[in-house]
């Protein structure tokens, strides 16, 4: 007998009425319920006790208790123990050290101490520079909203008898039918990528034997990467921090709810779903099997940071750091450093002092940060996606409209597919789903499998690993981009969204507000006063790639400082950008298209640079359009976000005024797929 859960039992009974009733209205309902992720409005509190602590360059506890690159693991932890015993003596709290994050940058704990209490007192010392509660972060992947993803016979994928009958749609060339589709058959006219290039999976782990994937040693497209996963609670694995990536599972039964450390998780089957990313990143091609990846040419890095339920941020961002060839204390060197990191995990917050100085170091390495928005129907963008300098991705139905669980806003840089079912209702399949690699055990992994239409894999989580092949592409034609012009080629070359042909009233995307849901809508292009919401446009696979190849002329916009400070003055830089081959930028034009208010420019606005004050905290939009010496022109936007300096009320990240506390993920809309599967024999 197939496994039925629970939850789907549930949903069975809430949507019996829905089901039965053929009627237009009973249709836009069953789309309604497709489209909102379950308990979307839940989230995971911060880790118990724990807080991220960044020392301020110089402080003398880092003179005292220094660390070298080099120190050993039993160094290390000495160490940490040692700065954390200072901190403590001097805030009169008995506090333990956790890992290492950065140079500066460690976890601290005191047991049973409130997280945002904790982080407030520790971030008014001297010699912090921010202190943040450590967030737990979860995979941000949609739980189809039907019962028929729980029940019915199991799909043989590989005998190609259980579809979805339109295969990998997302990856064809646009069409009437397929409007958001990425067009990679363009992109792969130049190559399937480059092996020299890594894109770094952050997520769940991966299972090595999937014959779509497989160890790089033996032909496959998998490095050997890195578990970051400290808690062997939550790792599931037996053990913390270690060199073996592979993903153990990570249900939750009835049984762990009942541990403290999962009793705001909810029951699920295993996700298996770093496998699915990494194989939408890199699935391998022409190998007679299952799927191809966007970018199957190129190498993916596996690095583990998602357990049971949710992962940290003290783990994850370490992890960020590894990957981008930045050295971890206690963790060996990665000898494949990432050019891109993928992420589809997160929060339901703004970005934190502590992910943000993160982001800023990765990004200086030169190593381009993709990130799924969130799937809180369209509410505004989750952490770390919301992060300056992160490309944020929101995703799209098949005929080019936001899909409803999908976030939205002015971070958002570009949009690529999620998948959506369309036909909800009695016994169908889904017909537009993510097709990707998973495994078939509910709990501990059995056989390699796929998704398909009644096992079906849909969320952000899904659209930004699209994004990310397709910058390993862009890399294979030239490794020196930057990553200014990475988002800029992906924005100038992205294609508009549609106007028509979405569900009929359908409206207009509006800005997001926490809390208030907005379904299947229409993304305004860059003629509408609500451009961007969900980024410049639908990702384009093959004139990205193009782009990168030929130099084709393209707007692209520095910021520094990277984060600014309410009362700073910042500079806009143009020096990145480049004209169509044989031509020059003879101008250059800066304007605001929102933020007016928070932001005013102080000097000229057509120069290579322009400056800019920060009166108010906001997020801001600028745009900068070229024009060449035949009147061609180019544009490009940028977002960033203003912070204010003074501590919140409600605090605790010192320097960093963003509101906690810490709020964690977008709960259920991050709760693994309701599998329709057969129990092993």
């Amino acid at each position: 007998m197939p496994t039925v859960p629970r939850t789907a039992l549930l949903l069975a009974a809430a949507l019996l009425g829905a089901i039965a009733d053929p009627s237009p209205a009973a249709a836009t309902q069953r789309e309604a319920r497709q489209q909102v992720p379950r308990g979307a409005a839940q989230s995971l509190p911060p880790a118990d006790g724990e807080v991220i602590v960044r020392f301020r360059a110089g402080a003398a506890t880092l003179k005292h208790h220094a660390l070298g690159e080099s120190a050993k693991p039993e160094t290390v932890v000495a160490v940490l123990a040692k700065r954390a015993g200072s901190l403590g003596q001097r805030v009169g709290r008995t506090i333990e050290a956790g890992e290492p994050v950065g140079d500066r940058m460690q976890v601290v704990r005191q047991r049973g101490a409130d997280a945002a209490e904790l982080a407030r007192q520790l971030a008014a010392d001297p010699e912090v520079e921010f202190a943040v509660p450590n967030g737990r972060q979860r995979r941000l992947q949609v739980p189809p909203n039907d019962p028929l993803y729980a029940v019915g016979p199991p799909i043989s994928l590989p005998a190609q008898t259980g579809g979805p009958v339109v295969g990998q749609w997302y990856l064809r060339q646009p069409s009437p039918a397929f409007a958001s589709s990425i067009g990679a058959e363009v992109a792969w006219l130049r190559g399937l990528g480059s092996a020299s290039v890594v894109v770094a999976v952050l997520d769940t782990g991966v299972r090595f034997e999937h014959p779509d994937l497989g160890r790089a040693a033996s032909g496959g497209r998998l490095l050997p990467g890195y578990d970051f996963v400290t808690d062997p609670t939550v790792a599931n694995d037996g053990d913390g921090r270690d060199d073996d990536p592979s993903d153990a599972g990570d249900w939750i039964d009835g049984a762990d709810r009942s541990n403290a450390t999962f009793k705001d998780c909810d029951v699920s089957s295993s996700s298996w779903h770093g496998t699915a990313t990494a194989s939408l990143v890199g699935a391998a091609a022409n190998n007679g099997v299952g799927m191809v990846g966007a970018a199957p040419g190129v190498q993916v890095l596996p690095v583990r940071v998602l357990g049971k339920c949710f992962g940290k941020d003290s783990d994850i961002q370490a992890a960020m750091r590894w990957a981008a060839g930045i050295t971890v204390a206690g963790v060996p060197p990665n000898p494949t450093p990432a050019k891109v990191i993928n992420m589809s995990l997160g929060s339901d917050g703004a970005c934190s002092a502590a992910y943000q100085a993160v982001v800023d170091e990765v990004v200086a390495r030169g190593v381009v940060i993709v990130a799924a928005a969130g799937n809180s129907a369209g509410e505004p963008v989750g952490t770390p996606a919301s992060c300056n300098g992160v490309i944020a991705v929101s995703a799209l139905r098949h005929v080019g409209t936001k899909v409803g669980f999908s976030d939205l806003g002015a971070q958002i840089a570009i949009s690529a597919p999620g998948g959506n079912c369309v036909n909800i209702g009695g016994n169908e399949p889904c017909l537009y789903p993510i097709l990707a690699a998973l495994n078939a055990g509910l709990t501990a992994p059995q056989a390699s499998t796929w998704s398909d239409s009644f096992d079906a894999t849909l969320g952000t989580s899904f659209a930004s690993p699209l994004v990310a092949g397709v910058v390993g592409l862009m890399y294979s034609q030239d490794l020196t981009l930057s990553v200014a012009r990475v988002r800029a080629i992906l924005q100038a070359t992205a294609r508009l969204f549609p106007e028509t042909g979405g569900s009929a009233n359908s409206p207009a995307c509006a800005a997001p507000v926490k809390g208030a849901q907005q379904l299947e809508c229409y993304c305004p292009n860059s003629n509408s006063p609500t451009y961007p919401l969900c980024g410049a446009g639908m990702l384009d696979a093959g004139a990205a790639v193009n782009a990168a190849a030929l130099g084709s002329a393209v707007a692209a916009i520095e910021i520094n400082p990277t984060t600014p400070l309410k009362g700073q003055s910042l500079t806009l830089s143009s020096a990145g950008s480049t004209a169509g081959a044989g031509r020059t930028i003879v101008g250059r034009a800066w304007s605001l298209v929102s933020g007016n208010g928070a932001v005013n420019f102080t000097g000229a606005t057509d120069g290579v640079t322009a400056t800019m004050s920060a009166g108010a905290a906001g997020t801001i939009v600028v745009r900068l359009t070229l024009t060449d010496d035949t009147g061609a022109p180019a544009t490009s936007i940028a977002t960033f976000t203003v912070v204010d300096p003074t501590p919140a009320s409600d605090g605790g990240k010192g320097g960093g005024a963003l509101s906690l506390p810490w709020l964690v993920l977008l709960a259920l809309a991050a709760v693994a797929l309701v599998r329709r599967r057969r129990e092993a024999p």
